[in-house]
């Protein structure tokens, strides 16, 4: 039997993170990471794949530099764990010996049994399986009309990747009033509306799907609750996805209401010496400070460089207070994002806010080619004036820009520290010093409060 300081199961971004931050700051130890396949994908990117990328091989991910520090990796599926014993069990029959062990096992895709038809052949979801993706790109390639089950960020990049060849027909279908609605409120959200049906995708909103039909065991359309009939050669389905908790489960571990590995701050699961990250682990929201079902990889690698630092004893006194949830996203060419506790989630936890916004250009002049809208709204505690959250869109600034917001709520930044916020600003790079978006909006919350 192999004995190893640190075994990691998962071969992810978070468990590819952990190992290298782990064998950086543990200088000596073994490290071994047990994943199922041995190509894997950035996961974010996987929409890309099916038009922008063109191949799914531009895509992969893999744990070179976890192997470049000195890390062992073997492609195998762990089936049981003897906690006691300190023991991992593959399906090949191989054990380790372990004396930390790490659940980077990340989630599933959601399949809606409960919807008639979702077994049919042409009925696909988002596994993050390279060679499942693969297979599902090859079947776009002929598919004529494609349906897309679930406006989420993942099905409107999908919806608006395959809706770039004008040889097909895309459509979306969304039970909510407006897709993104989880990461938007109403009027940024209409605005992202606009987008998708601008980039050729014919959306269906607040329409529920009662059907996938098929004839010989192959998809032929989708019927919605209204009873209209969406032709479909391939649907494609994106509701969501779930912790892949069950090996935790199964060994014993605290599992959460949502299905997810009960952890602490430190990302400590209810057992010693076990720890778990990413998508199969418990998520607190950093302002609401409710458990959440948020999955990101930016998430996910900040809990992994946290657990890398701390892993044999707690040497950096940061732990993992909650997820800001920053999202990001590009549709027909315009950025949007959000973080933190926007309307919904503020009144849903009971946070009294106000909101500052500012609309501007992300150049100056605005003349200058190249130059995007840029819309900023921030989400105030009129207590403190500190900034809970925020949403915004326009050009590819807002990328970064989401970046520094998320920074600004982490470290309870206010409104009255942003108007002397020093900043640096170009004609081609940056709106004009003279009215700073963030700056803009933050005078704009402080009226508010005064009022």
């Amino acid at each position: 039997m192999e004995n190893y300081d640190v075994v990691i199961i998962g071969g992810g971004p978070s468990g590819i993170i952990a190992g290298i931050t782990g064998l950086q700051q543990n200088k000596g130890k073994d490290f071994l990471m047990i994943k199922e396949e041995e190509k894997g994908l950035v996961p974010c990117g996987i929409p890309y794949i099916f038009h922008d990328l063109e191949d799914t091989s531009k895509n992969a991910m893999g744990p070179k530099g976890f192997v470049n520090l000195g890390g062992k990796v073997i492609i195998d599926k762990v089936v049981d764990v003897k906690i006691d014993e300190k023991i991992v069990i593959t399906e090949s029959g191989k054990q380790f010996n372990y004396k930390r062990l790490i659940f980077a096992t990340g989630s599933t895709p959601t399949i809606p049994k409960f919807i008639k038809g979702y077994d049919l052949d042409g009925v696909y979801y988002i596994k993050k399986s390279y060679d499942y993706i693969e297979n599902l790109r090859q079947k776009t390639v002929n598919a004529k009309n494609i349906v897309v089950i679930g406006g989420g960020f993942i099905g409107v990049e999908f919806a608006e990747q395959l809706a770039k060849f004008e040889d097909k027909k895309v459509s979306l279908i969304e039970m909510e009033k407006y897709c993104l609605s989880k990461a938007f409120s109403e009027d940024i959200a209409i605005v992202a509306d606009k987008e998708i049906r601008d980039a050729n995708v014919k959306l269906y909103t607040e329409s529920k799907v009662q059907e996938i039909i098929g004839e010989d065991g192959k998809v032929k359309g989708v019927r919605l609750a209204d009873g209209k009939i969406i032709d479909a050669d391939l649907v494609i389905a994106s509701i969501g996805y779930k912790p892949n908790s069950e090996l935790a489960k199964k060994i014993g571990l605290e599992i959460n209401s949502q299905g997810a590995i009960r952890i602490d701050n430190y990302l400590r699961s209810s057992r010693p010496n076990i720890f778990a990250i990413g998508d199969c682990s418990q998520k607190v929201g950093f302002i609401t400070g409710r458990t959440d079902n948020i999955m990101l990889a930016s998430t996910a690698t900040s809990e992994a460089r946290i657990l890398g630092y701390n892993l044999c004893e707690i040497r950096v006194k940061r732990n993992f207070t909650g997820t800001i949830s920053i999202f990001s996203t590009e549709i027909n060419g315009t950025a949007f994002a959000s973080a933190g506790a926007i309307e919904k989630s503020a009144e849903d936890s009971g946070i009294e806010y106000v909101v500052g916004q500012f609309a501007d250009v992300d150049r100056h002049p605005g003349t200058l080619p190249g130059t995007s809208k840029l819309f900023v709204k921030l989400i105030v505690s009129p207590g403190d004036g500190s900034v809970i959250g925020g949403a915004m869109y326009g050009g590819k600034s807002v990328g970064e820009l989401i970046n520094l917001l998320g920074l600004i709520i982490q470290k309870n930044v206010t409104v009255y520290d942003l108007i002397s916020l020093q900043v640096g600003t170009h004609p081609l790079l940056t709106t004009a010093p003279t009215k700073t978006v963030l700056i803009k909006a933050a005078e704009n919350a402080i009226a508010k409060i005064n009022k």
